[in-house]
């Protein structure tokens, strides 16, 4: 997959630019604070509809004007895409595959898929389960349709059945229709359950070996996932999996009334990661956590790989920077197929790259 050509309007701190890329490698040069990281959180969200930085699409709009454009040129699957976005304060954004309005942000998935990797993601095995959820989220939104649906519709529900568990002493009547929030979560959650144990399978036949790659094979990198109690086989079908998210849900009813909170389901869901047998998060050290976020991220291009026949997307947002150098020469070897995007202060850092072409970031002005 590849990204040909991007144009955007009012989009961070960019107020117009536009760019055709090489099929390789891009870097992106400039200073900090000048828009190079936000020129890859615009593909990165053509991608996906949302945004490794923001929680809002608000917080992509640039300060002073009320809307954003983002539009993208893309070839995928043997196909030539044009995937836009629109995004307006105050008014639900507009996504558009080819001029055709897309109804929710699921119908992107398979377009284009992108693989980020900024310097937050280096902490990605020491911080909470969270931080593993989103990257899990990440990058099954992009491979499963069914998934993005249900990750949305999971999302809307649980902020719903939070504000009723929190509203309903001052209104007894709103507990009512807990069980029908209750059903539909446990419904979205199954399948949510059932994609994410599939990806984490993959991701631990996968990362273990690029790990060891890196480590010299010092160490051995093990993936488990955890989820509801109940849950026997997180790989059954998610039909297997309904009866047993109710009946965890059941038990835990009069506590989550209690405590005016969720309390089961896949929003507490984790992905743990071990090295030689240890918790990484508790008695890793830092550059073995570095090394394992590595490998999961680099397992994701892979799988992405494998699924689609087509590279993802690469983004390096100056993650090399924060490297050791022999963790960035395992990161450069590898990178080389596939369209790459890398941001980073000085480009003669990146000279021993493949052919490529280099872009030049000041003031959120974008010179090729």
């Amino acid at each position: 997959m590849t990204v040909n050509h991007i144009t955007l309007d009012f989009f961070r701190n960019y107020l117009h630019a536009e760019a055709s890329f090489h099929p390789g490698v891009n870097v992106i040069v400039g200073e900090n604070a000048q828009g190079k990281t936000n020129l890859l959180e615009a593909v990165a969200y053509l991608s996906a509809a949302s945004s490794h930085r923001a929680r809002y699409d608000r917080e992509l709009i640039r300060h002073d004007v009320d809307h954003a454009f983002l539009k993208a040129e893309v070839t995928s699957r043997g196909r030539a895409l044009i995937l836009e976005a629109g995004l307006h304060r105050g008014i639900r954004r507009q996504l558009c595959s080819n001029g055709v309005k897309l109804k929710t942000a699921g119908e992107l998935s398979g377009l284009l898929n992108t693989v980020l990797f900024c310097p937050e993601d280096l902490y990605l095995i020491r911080e909470g389960a969270e931080a593993r959820r989103r990257f899990l989220d990440g990058c099954i939104c992009q491979l499963r349709p069914r998934y993005a649906q249900a990750l949305g519709e999971y999302r809307r529900l649980y902020q719903h059945k939070t504000r009723i568990l929190k509203d309903s002493e001052q209104c007894p009547g709103l507990l009512d229709t807990l069980d029908d929030f209750s059903l539909r979560m446990a419904q979205c959650g199954a399948v949510l359950i059932h994609y994410r144990a599939h990806f984490v399978k993959r991701l631990n036949q996968a990362a273990p070996d690029i790990h060891a790659d890196c480590s010299g094979g010092r160490e051995r990198l093990a993936l488990r996932y955890e989820t509801v109690s109940a849950v026997t086989d997180p790989e059954a079908p998610p039909k297997a999996i309904l009866p047993q998210l109710l009946a965890h849900q059941e038990a835990h009813r009069a506590a989550e009334i209690a405590s005016k909170s969720c309390l089961s389901g896949p929003h507490k869901d984790e992905l743990a990661v071990e090295i030689n047998g240890e918790s990484a998060k508790a008695y890793a050290s830092q550059g073995q956590t570095r090394t394992a976020a590595l490998a999961l991220k680099l397992a994701a291009r892979d799988i992405f790989r494998q699924e689609t026949e087509e590279w993802p997307v690469l983004l390096l947002d100056d993650v090399l920077s924060e490297l050791d150098a022999r963790r960035q020469e395992f990161v450069l070897n590898r990178i080389t197929s596939g369209q790459v995007f890398i941001t980073c202060c000085e480009e003669e850092k990146l000279a021993r790259l493949r052919d490529g072409k280099a872009f030049h970031v000041k003031d959120g002005a974008l010179v090729g």
